[in-house]
């Protein structure tokens, strides 16, 4: 029979994550502040404990994961690779398709592997609370799960529209200890704001962003932590491209193209930034960015300087963006919301390093439910924008006879977002293209920086 999975031992969980910083060819850009200077470590002690912040600055190729975090992802992790057989036969390609499934963490996604070790920063600098943003509920629900772990209060402003649509997801963080508040809230001033000029605000991860980062901003005992986008999360994550190298060393194989779904980052530089390591090296392998065509951030985005959040809390980053108050379609059931990206995925986009694609609403879901009835799992809505992108280049490869591996992270499970895929089954779901003269309006109001 041949192999399907490929498996680690826990004794293999890797003990440093990978920073992709020591490869780039340029050094990051700095963020800026509010004068357009750039800032050092210091500006961010209000918010961040400094074992992070030297994170999120470091150029050092390694990082050793604390022997307690490497405890605790010794609940799900490694995380087995699968070679989908099943789906390869479905298609009818000669390509190779491979899928890392991170959907075996107790949340159910990729999320945990920066909540548990961000939780554990925090709890050895003395904090005692966290704010936090997430859309879908995937990065609520594994930080509300990491704050349980280590003991910390955890306070969740999740966007209205996700709020919702995916009650389950909340129930998770309830569950977990997990306060969570539909965002835009009444709690800070700055959802107070925005509901005073629009009671209706579906709310945005920007938006969400703002409250967080408010909240935290205003208490010595609360620190800001979030799922995406800067450069520590993104090292956290590279344990999943970490792990997938060894499998496929296992496998006797090695990818030709590696897909990732992409909304602030974190799942793309999770699992390619490893692979780009090896590409830095010499090695022929092309990295695909995947996101939806109702929030095409790197395909149809500015690269500029602009704010993390609505509110303009955040310092300015240098990324693609669709405006720091771009609002995303209600309709819009697939994830991957945020108005910017991580800078480094920006960067090494902008540097032709890395490609990007986007795919429609519509064809995501039809990938998903295609991958379902052939592997047994059920995706995430995010999880299938990489699907899409996979099967497509399988298909290519049917009409053109080659036979490459195909490797793409399902970065998490759909079993609480069923909701979404009722709404494609009864037609309720649509495909939306974000109009270019309302990302042109968006990208009027970038912060002039210069």
């Amino acid at each position: 029979m041949p192999q399907t999975k490929f498996l680690l031992d826990e004794s293999e969980i890797p003990t440093h994550w990978y920073n992709v910083v020591a490869d780039m060819p340029n050094p990051p850009t700095p963020p800026l502040g509010p004068n357009g200077q750039p800032i050092g470590p210091e500006a961010l002690t209000a918010i961040f404990p400094m074992a992070l912040i030297e994170q999120e600055v470091s150029a050092e190729r390694w990082i050793a994961i604390p022997e307690p975090v490497r405890e605790a992802f010794r609940l799900y992790r490694p995380s087995p690779l699968f070679r989908a057989h099943r789906l390869e036969a479905a298609l009818g390609t000669p390509a190779k398709i491979y899928y890392k499934n991170e959907s075996v963490s107790p949340a159910g996604s990729h999320k945990v592997n920066t909540a548990i070790p961000q939780a554990y920063y925090n709890k050895l600098a003395g904090i005692k609370r966290l704010s936090t943003e997430t859309g879908a509920g995937q990065w609520g629900s594994s930080i509300a799960m990491a704050g349980q772990m280590f003991g910390l209060e955890v306070r969740i402003f999740m966007v209205k529209v996700s709020y919702d649509q995916k009650p389950f997801r909340r129930s998770m963080m309830q569950t977990w200890g997990g306060q969570v508040f539909a965002s835009p809230s009444m709690e800070t001033q700055t959802g107070r704001n925005i509901l005073a000029k629009d009671p209706n605000n579906q709310g945005s991860l920007g938006i969400a962003i703002s409250e967080a980062v408010e909240e935290a901003a205003s208490r010595a005992d609360t620190n800001y932590s979030l799922g995406s986008v800067l450069n520590h999360v993104l090292l956290h994550q590279t344990i999943i491209g970490l792990e997938a190298k060894k499998q496929f060393e296992k496998a006797g194989d090695y990818p030709d193209m590696v897909f990732a779904p992409c909304g602030g980052g974190s799942n793309f530089g999770g699992v390619a930034f490893p692979f780009f390591a090896d590409k830095a090296a010499g090695k022929n392998v092309r990295l695909v960015a995947v996101e939806p065509t109702s929030c095409p951030t790197l395909t149809k985005g500015t690269y500029a300087y602009d704010f993390g959040d609505t509110a303009g809390f955040t310092p300015l980053m240098k990324m693609y963006t669709l405006g720091h108050d771009f609002m995303p379609p209600g309709i819009h059931a697939g994830g991957l919301r945020y108005h910017g990206d991580s800078p480094l995925v920006s960067q090494l986009y902008h540097e032709g390093l890395i490609e990007a694609v986007a795919v429609p609403q519509l064809a995501t879901f039809e990938a998903g439910v295609m991958f379902a009835r052939a592997e047994g799992i059920i995706p995430a809505p995010e999880s299938n924008h990489a699907i899409r992108a996979c099967i497509d280049e399988a298909l290519r490869c049917k009409e053109s006879g080659e036979k490459k591996t195909l490797f793409f992270n399902l970065s998490g499970h759909g079993h609480f977002d069923m909701a979404s895929y009722d709404r494609y089954f009864a037609g309720q779901l649509e495909d939306f293209s974000y109009p270019e003269e309302a990302i042109r309006a968006s990208l009027a109001n970038l912060p002039k920086v210069g």
